[in-house]
């Protein structure tokens, strides 16, 4: 007789460990909603309607933690943490839906998180010479080309067309999956200078022009002005790479639209604050990008977030962002995550920019098994190999 702890994550898990058993069929389909336990936090909702959420809860075998002031509504408001089983869940949401008090609505925003966390989005990109697929099996990797002389790990090191085409075929060798260029440096701390649209196009358009007969995989143009992201999408790029997450230059998603083409939206600030906590920053940002978006024509499909690691955040909030990444699952939209040989790293490390490789690898095992599915990355062979072992071990777990 053997003992083990079964940790069980989704519901294809628990399908999965049940028929192992040799469980009926049947006994499958009712069992598995009840071996997956999830744990939702919701902030600021109102107190009378956290008691009634807890009452709901409790009724079908759950539990919902509140303020000790939200019980004689002494306080107006308060947080709640909800811990159930998704058959608890399904029992509550559906009484909830006739509730009073926002709790309609409240019942299905909760469903959808419900259905984006257990299943990582997938998304297959085609265009006329190639394609590009995103699952939960497969960790893609966005290998960077900087043609900017003031890039904070490798500043004109790619300016000249030749080394330019060389790296692009390097990072083929190496397995990239995607080709991320950038003409104006936006390195996430001072030291980068502002350029005009012309002159980033100046730099970009040469450079594009030359290397995409030797790119067979998609190319990505890292930019938050339109003018730049419409030439290049005309030159034949294939995604846009937006830093300022659509909400910068007011025409960049209706480019984006017009050319049908998807688009990163990024995490990002002027200033270091966050008063209502940095998740919860970021949640908003990114759920205005996503508006912004589909206001303007972008199918909803088109659109990957970034949490914007190094962009106006410190290096404990970073970490913080890095253990947390799993929340960013509730927007429903593939993940790409950034921190090669961020500054980071290097303090936690204590390692100069080209010497952070291990600390980037670090990154993306951790992003991979947070959800991230896109990595953007300088060290295309290691984290592509690194990246590569995690899919096989994670997928014999499925």
């Amino acid at each position: 007789m053997n003992i083990n702890v079964v940790e069980i994550k989704s519901l294809l898990e628990a399908q999965f460990e049940l028929e192992k058993i040799n469980c009926d069929p049947i006994g499958i389909h009712i069992l598995k909603n009840k071996l997956v336990f999830k744990i939702i936090k919701i902030e600021n909702i109102r107190s009378k309607a956290a008691n009634l959420l807890k009452q709901t809860f409790l009724g079908k075998g759950g539990d919902v933690a509140v303020s000790r002031h939200a019980a004689d509504l002494s306080e107006e408001l308060t947080d709640v943490i909800i811990c159930a089983t998704v058959k608890q869940y399904w029992l509550a949401l559906a009484q909830l839906k006739i509730q009073p008090w926002g709790l309609a609505i409240l019942a299905v925003e909760i469903e959808g998180i419900l259905n984006n966390i257990d299943q990582l989005p997938s998304r297959d990109y085609k265009w006329k010479d190639r394609n590009l697929t995103i699952d939960s099996e497969n960790s893609l990797v966005m290998g960077i080309l900087n043609i900017t002389p003031d890039s904070f790990s490798d500043g004109g090191k790619y300016n000249n067309l030749e080394i330019a085409i060389q790296r692009v075929k390097e990072m083929q060798v190496d397995g990239v999956d995607i080709i991320d260029i950038g003409a104006e440096s936006t390195r996430p701390y001072k030291g980068s200078e502002k350029i005009s649209a012309e002159q980033e196009m100046e730099r970009l358009i040469p450079v594009l022009e030359v290397v995409l007969p030797y790119c067979k995989v998609p190319v990505s143009i890292d930019t938050y002005k339109a003018r730049v992201a419409e030439e290049a999408l005309k030159c034949g790029a294939h995604i846009i790479n937006d830093i300022w997450g659509l909400q910068y230059d007011v025409d960049m998603a209706g480019v984006v639209a017009k050319y049908d083409v998807p688009v990163v939206v990024m995490h990002n600030k002027n200033e270091i604050s966050y008063p209502e906590g940095i998740m919860n920053d970021i949640n908003h940002f990114l759920k205005k990008s996503i508006a912004i978006g589909i206001e303007n024509g972008i199918k909803r499909e088109n659109i990957i977030i970034d949490p914007g690691i190094g962009f106006a955040k410190t290096i404990e909030q970073n970490l913080y962002i890095m253990s947390r990444l799993e929340q960013l699952q509730v927007l429903g939209c593939p993940v790409l995550l950034g921190t090669s040989r961020k500054r980071f790293i290097g303090e936690v490390l204590e390692l100069p920019v080209n010497d952070r490789v291990e600390g980037t690898i670090a990154t993306a095992t951790l992003g991979k098994m947070k959800g991230v599915q896109i990595h953007r990355v300088h060290d295309v062979k290691q984290v592509k190999r690194t990246l590569k072992m995690m899919d096989a071990m994670m997928r014999s777990r499925e």
